[in-house]
């Protein structure tokens, strides 16, 4: 289950917070690209023995393309001092932490969060994919907005939202104000036990205008109707409407994909959105036509007809976004694709912030 390797670091890498990368030599010879988080590890410094977990690396998964520091053996960090909390994050795992809840008793939060039942109509875009995350920020901000963003990152994917780069480049840019991290993920400015609570805090403790629900960097995925990681948009549209917000949902689009079921609208958003989501959702159709040639805007338009029955599709222009997108701080990629290689993954995304600025009264049109 495990694939275990020993070494000592070399040299300290690229760091963004709550992140280093390392270069480890091996014991048994070889060299490793690490990845570190000081806040569970400790901070390693060149000459620090390290025990690695090379299992995603040997595995050549794309996303966990790091061995990842388990321990510093010979130089353990100290004791964190006393503090509140007892939300346990990675529960009965080797590197189970303990984080303060925004909903547990112990935080300054709980009396609001015990009371707060609702969004007060909030727009909260949904997406099936991490990569989905900048584009909708831009979108967000095409027509010159500047709402005050919570990005409420679930567990699908990455648990510790420090691996992100794409969330550390949009808050260094001031994009996005704060990031919510829920279930079993852990990291964010404000840690919550679930989405709705997650959800509650982004309006009512960040002050947020707009939340974008998504899962951390990675996707698991078995070519099978059910058994993939981004089946939870369609649950986070149900909490939403619960709570009384406005959903947006984003559809997966490719042009490019290799994989049939991802080419058009992929079978992930088909599934979450019109098997898994029980209430109803302003899903938006992307207007591929304005700014792409060829029949794939047509191809999108005609598979999402399907969803009409049970939500509000809302056609939302493409035009301009090409020019936001490129704007944003924070690389764009998807399934290692970048715009040029794959526009469509990018625009649906920033046509579903388009649409929540619009909710607003902020899409500049």
């Amino acid at each position: 289950m495990i694939r275990w390797r020993a070494g000592e670091v070399v040299a300290r890498g690229r760091t963004w917070p709550g992140a280093v990368e390392l270069q480890v030599a091996l014991e048994d010879g070889g060299a490793a690209r690490a990845l570190a988080y000081p806040a569970l590890v400790g901070d390693p410094e060149p000459g620090d023995r390290v025990l690695l977990n090379v299992t995603a690396l040997e595995l050549g998964l794309g996303t966990g393309g790091f061995a990842l520091v388990v321990a510093l053996p010979d130089r353990l960090p100290p004791d964190p001092p006393p503090a509140p909390g007892h939300l346990v994050k990675a529960r009965y795992s080797p590197t189970q932490a303990v984080v303060l809840g925004v909903d547990e008793q112990e935080s300054p939060h709980h009396a609001l969060l015990a009371d707060a039942d609702g969004l007060d109509g909030m727009p909260v875009v949904v997406a099936d994919l991490h990569s989905a995350l900048p584009a909708v920020v831009a979108g967000l901000r095409a027509g010159g907005a500047r709402p005050t963003v919570a990005y409420v990152m679930t567990d699908g994917g990455a648990l510790p939202v420090w691996f992100s780069r794409t969330v550390a480049a949009l808050r260094e840019a001031g994009w996005l104000a704060a990031a919510v991290t829920v279930g079993q993920a852990m990291g964010g400015d404000v840690e919550a036990v679930t989405l709705h609570t997650g959800l509650l805090a982004a309006r009512h403790v960040l002050g947020a205008d707009v939340a974008v629900v998504a899962q951390g960097p990675g996707n698991l995925g078995t070519g099978t109707r059910w058994g993939f990681s981004g089946v939870a948009a369609g649950e986070a549209v149900n909490a939403v409407s619960t709570l009384g917000g406005r959903a947006v949902a984003a559809l997966r689009v490719s042009g490019a994909d290799p994989r049939e079921r991802h080419r058009g609208v992929s079978h992930h958003s088909l599934t979450a959105y019109g098997r898994v989501a029980l209430a109803a959702a302003d899903v938006v159709v992307p207007r591929l036509a304005d700014v792409l040639p060829g029949p794939l805007a047509e191809q999108v338009r005609a598979e999402a007809a399907g969803l009409g029955s049970r939500h509000r599709l809302v056609e939302v222009s493409c035009a301009g976004l090409p020019e936001a997108l490129d704007a944003s701080p924070a690389a764009l990629s998807s399934m290692g694709r970048g715009y040029a290689a794959d526009p469509a993954a990018f625009l649906s995304p920033a046509a579903a912030g388009r649409h929540a600025a619009a909710l607003l009264g902020t899409d500049g049109r």
